[in-house]
């Protein structure tokens, strides 16, 4: 008996009333569904009675790479169906293809997303041929709309569609592996049915594949390839898919259910394919995981198969007329409920366009795209800014029309999907619910901890892991942001959320403990920053309040590789000062003189020191962070320099370079004589502000002289002098050139030692008077003074132009 091919667009009603239909007049002994091999001896997981949509989560980690994937099950399913069908009719059903973490699937968190570029030029004439917007308008009106007046079934239509694609496309390395592999299973299946049917369900793409491998391997094997037949529709996969991962768990047991393990052999010689292990050193494993037709919906973002779940859902329960009747009447009602104006009369308008669309374009009862177009033409009275959503695929775009929204949130729908009480679970998900009974946090609400208490620490601690895994429910509102902050208590909110379950499940593939999994996201955090060293600064912060000291031990390689290649100076500033700040003051984390920490630091000030010497640019609007880097290596030399070993002498060199260049940025070159002048390196501020530069370089320049050593100006003898001659020699046009920089470098002063200044102004002048008064002046915008000088010195050389003054 030859084997059955069905090509399923997942997530599809049409498809799956084709697999069950097939399934139940053929009672096959085997079913054999596009799903990672390695997950068999599991399958009886999946039949256990969950309230659906449910998805298996995947998980992958090794030294080089962290994968995960989905894969979704709704009742619509073609796999779904594919499963419970199967077992039903007393057939073998076996997953058949490659594991989620195997190479031909890289880079992938869904299973059956095929390109769509590969077919794109097909889609696109057939959408033309049928005058439709996209893939999920033609596939409605070829498939789960059946047309009037077509006399050809669903199987036939099914099959010229998805030939077509394959034959226009060129697959991938990665699918012609898994399309091999899975033809070795259909040939052993085969092979071992005898004159008992096989039932194929996969891809409509890999379809065609399937079908000519199975057929050349059987005819190299006995001859009788060629007179195989083929039976079932060819429903394949359209651009996207639904997701899918593998188990990784495997097993090498007989289950109980007369097929063996993969890898086995039967009696006579004929191999099942085995089903490839984890690579040594690899961790990985697979839980079954509630989802949600939201996270299902395409306009969510979701990657492949069908958009708006809830239309189909009800498709699939009760038919498309009254699936179309039904969600006219939730769109209404979801407007209503948020006070959008939605009338009875919008309501019969709605129905009626939605009729004649469909008589229009040929469908026996109105479709998807019909019922969302005839809401749009009903209750949408504006200009729209961005198309209607549905005439494209993706995400639902900033600025879509508020109706427009409810419309397509009431075709999503809100089901949440729940796992059956005997499911087994990750070991994080029972240490979570162990640490937060232990804790007295079961029954949520406000907690407010103190840092200082060890019961208080404890807690912070395990609520930060939570925080840090993004599991929901856990929100702190008050705390410390840095390792220098004077906060020493912290207020937070837990509460109950639907997703929290979800979320730890798949959080278990980073650990088998609290503590163990977010060390691991925080790594992942760092390895996968790159050059971006800013973003380990605050994975180190959140390694502190999550009490994974040793974590700095860990990713230091990492986080060495990060800094070396670095290029940003103001990012590798900021991560020097977070870190100086965990090493210097941080005895409540528990952070203070770490060795590991004191390693990355003298990574990082060699690194800004590097980038420092090579930065180059004319004068520009002062850098904060380029400034802050500089601030961060005094402060290292300053109060870590001798401990950690570092080279004070050649800092100073280098920044003694940089301050004598022309050709680097004023602000950096004002930053690294602050340097040498707060570390005591000899040299004459007076000479360096008068080389510092015109008005346009001024104010940069003393931007980040002021932010690295402004006590030593305020301090040192003629300086301000200097600076208040410089400034009253610019002319009007100068000063307007120089004041916003002007500005930005006197912020580096806190009040009071503005107030220092004005009062040594005034002191020059001669004029009796407080500083702090003349700091309050009424507000008056400088602009406008600057301005109106600018204005008289003009009328004043007009006047002595003509004569009129002296």
């Amino acid at each position: 008996m030859p084997a059955t091919f069905i090509g399923v667009r997942h997530h599809s009603p049409a498809c799956a009333r084709l697999v069950g239909e097939t399934i139940a007049a053929l009672r096959p002994a085997y079913v054999l569904v596009e799903g990672p091999a390695d997950m068999n001896d599991r399958i009886g997981e999946l039949l256990l009675g969950h309230d659906l949509p449910i998805a298996v989560f995947s998980s992958y980690r090794d030294e080089h790479r962290h994968a995960g994937s989905w894969a979704p099950f709704c009742e619509y399913s073609p796999e779904w169906v594919a499963l419970r069908e199967g077992h039903a009719a007393g057939a073998e059903v076996r997953f058949i293809d490659l594991p989620a973490w195997h190479e031909a699937l890289a880079g992938r968190e869904n299973r059956y997303s095929d390109a769509d570029d590969r077919y794109a030029e097909a889609i696109d004439r057939l959408c033309e041929t049928f005058s439709v917007d996209n893939v999920d308008s033609l596939w409605d009106h070829l498939f789960e709309i059946e047309p009037t007046g077509d006399g050809s079934g669903i199987e036939a239509r099914l099959t010229a569609y998805f030939d077509l694609l394959r034959g226009e496309s060129e697959a991938s390395e990665g699918d012609r592996a898994r399309e091999e592999y899975m033809a070795r299973w259909v040939r052993a299946a085969v092979r071992e049915a005898g004159e008992r049917p096989v039932v194929v369900v996969t891809g409509g793409f890999h379809r065609p594949a399937l079908v000519r491998l199975a057929g050349e391997g059987r005819e190299a094997a006995d001859g009788r390839g060629a007179d195989r037949e083929e039976r079932g529709g060819g429903v394949g996969l359209a651009p996207g898919g639904a997701e899918c991962g593998g188990l990784l768990s495997g097993g090498a047991e007989d289950d109980g259910d007369g097929l063996p393990p993969a890898g086995a052999e039967r009696d006579g010689g004929d191999a099942w394919p085995v089903a490839p292990v984890l690579p040594e050193g690899a961790v990985g494993g697979s839980y079954l995981v509630p989802y949600s037709f939201r996270r299902l919906d395409a306009f969510d973002g979701y990657q492949s198969g069908m958009p708006s779940p809830e239309y189909y859902q009800r498709l699939w329960d009760s038919g498309p007329e009254r699936a179309a009747e039904g969600l006219v009447e939730a769109v209404v009602g979801r407007l209503r409920a948020r006070r959008q104006r939605a009338s009875t009369a919008d309501l019969i308008a709605a129905r009626a366009s939605a009729a004649g669309l469909a008589a229009v374009r040929g469908h026996r009862h109105p479709g998807r795209t019909d019922i969302l177009d005839g809401l749009a033409a009903a209750l949408v009275q504006d200009a729209l800014d961005e198309p209607l959503p549905w005439a494209t695929r993706g995400r639902l775009r900033p600025g879509t029309h508020p109706v427009v929204v409810e419309m397509v949130a009431a075709l999503s729908g809100d089901r949440v999907g729940r796992l059956h009480k005997a499911t087994p679970l990750p070991p994080l998900v029972h240490d979570v619910a162990a640490e937060i009974e232990r804790e007295g946090l079961a029954a949520g609400g406000a907690v407010a901890l103190s840092l200082t208490n060890p019961d208080g620490l404890r807690r912070s601690r395990m609520l930060h892991r939570l925080r840090v895994l993004a599991i929901p429910g856990f929100a702190r509102r008050h705390g410390p942001a840095t390792g220098i902050d004077p906060v020493l208590d912290e207020q937070w909110t837990v509460s109950e959320h639907e997703h929290r379950l979800p979320a730890l499940i798949e959080a278990g593939a980073y650990g088998a403990t609290l503590e163990a999994a977010a060390a691991a996201m925080i790594a992942e955090r760092i390895a996968g920053a790159g050059g971006r060293v800013g973003l380990p600064a605050e994975a180190l912060f959140d390694a502190a309040l999550c009490g994974t000291t040793r974590l700095s031990e860990q990713v230091l390689r990492d986080l060495g590789r990060g800094i070396a290649a670095a290029q940003d100076l103001g990012e590798v500033g900021r991560l020097l000062g977070v870190l100086l700040a965990l090493w210097r003051h941080d005895r409540l984390l528990g952070t203070a003189g770490s060795a590991a920490l004191g390693v990355v630091i003298a990574a990082a000030h060699d690194r800004v020191l590097w980038l420092a010497e090579g930065a180059r640019g004319a004068a520009a609007p002062a850098d904060p962070g380029r400034i802050g880097a500089v601030v961060a290596l005094r402060d290292t030399a300053r109060h870590a320099g001798a401990e950690l070993g570092l080279d004070r002498d050649a800092a100073l060199a280098t920044m003694g370079r940089v301050a004598a260049g022309r050709d680097g940025p004023p602000d950096l070159r004002g930053g690294a004589f602050g340097f040498g002048w707060a570390l005591g390196a000899q040299g004459d501020p007076v000479r360096a502000v008068r080389g510092a530069g015109g008005p346009v370089a001024l104010g940069d320049w003393l931007a980040g002289l002021f932010a690295v050593a402004r006590e030593e100006v305020l301090h040192a003898q003629g300086v301000l002098d200097l600076l208040d001659e410089l400034v009253c020699g610019f002319g009007a046009e100068d000063f307007l050139i120089a004041l916003p920089a002007l500005r930005q470098a006197f912020a580096y002063f806190p009040p009071r030692e503005r107030e220092t200044i004005a009062e040594h102004v005034l002191a020059r002048r001669g004029v009796a008077g407080s500083g702090r008064a003349l700091l309050r002046a009424p507000a008056v915008d400088a602009g406008v003074l600057a301005r109106a000088a600018a204005l008289e010195e003009r009328v004043d050389a007009a006047l002595a132009r003509q004569g009129l003054v002296s």
